[in-house]
């Protein structure tokens, strides 16, 4: 069975058979800005075939410090249509469906129809309950994560898990924390790398996944801790 030399450097991480399977696979990320962004690049890059890439807002000069997306020529244009455009560059072979509007209760379940895996790039609160409530209606896995100037989370949410509730049970008090901390260019890119690969896991079978915990980071004090959800 041929591998596209594209992905000869995937090989020994994982075997052939896992590179066809990523190949055939369909992933949802609701949210193509600073964490999104670069974990649509790193799907396409790896080589998952289908991604369903969601998002009803454009680009504005503030994203330019930390969303990959967003250049002097995308300000304005949908953030949805510029990973799209992004993705045919980096690798044709994978399909993107650009979604640009925005996802909620009466349209997820229809965007979401032929995702295997959710991620949740989104950066509201409600949203993510939202879309914790569909993935586990429509018996998918979720691979939720936040960032918040020097701080990150990443957890994996399996139907029935309902992790989330007891991650923002303060939820009101929460809101908001990213614009009061800040966004810079470096955390988003750790958090969504370690999403991508929760997700390759999770597409694969293979390893362990942040189930029930969550990985927590301070890349000022370099602390790295997993807290019990369970």
């Amino acid at each position: 069975m041929h591998l596209d030399e594209r992905y000869a450097r995937n090989m020994n991480m994982l075997t052939l058979d896992e590179n066809k399977y990523i190949q055939q696979s369909c992933v949802a990320v609701i949210g193509c800005g600073g964490l999104g962004g670069g974990i649509i690049e790193m799907l396409a890059r790896i080589g998952v075939g289908k991604i369903i890439a969601v998002d009803g807002d454009v680009f504005d000069k503030t994203n330019l410090n930390r969303q990959l997306l967003s250049h002097s020529l995308t300000i304005g244009e949908k953030k949805a249509k510029a990973a799209q455009e992004r993705v045919a560059l980096v690798n044709p072979d994978v399909e993107v469906i650009a979604i640009t509007e925005r996802i909620d209760e009466n349209n997820a379940e229809s965007i979401l129809e032929d995702a295997q895996i959710l991620i949740d790039a989104t950066d509201r609160i409600q949203t993510r309950l939202m879309l914790q409530n569909v993935a586990e209606k429509r018996q998918i896995p979720m691979v939720h994560g936040a960032i918040a100037g020097w701080y990150g989370q990443v957890v994996t949410i399996l139907p029935g898990d309902r992790t989330l509730d007891r991650v923002y049970s303060n939820a009101e008090q929460n809101q908001g924390v990213e614009k009061q901390m800040g966004n810079p260019s470096f955390t988003p890119a750790m958090i969504g790398s370690i999403q991508v690969s929760e997700t390759i896991k999770l597409l694969i079978q293979r390893g362990e996944i942040l189930r029930n915990k969550m990985l927590y980071i301070d890349l000022l004090e370099q602390e790295y801790h997993i807290l019990k959800m369970s």
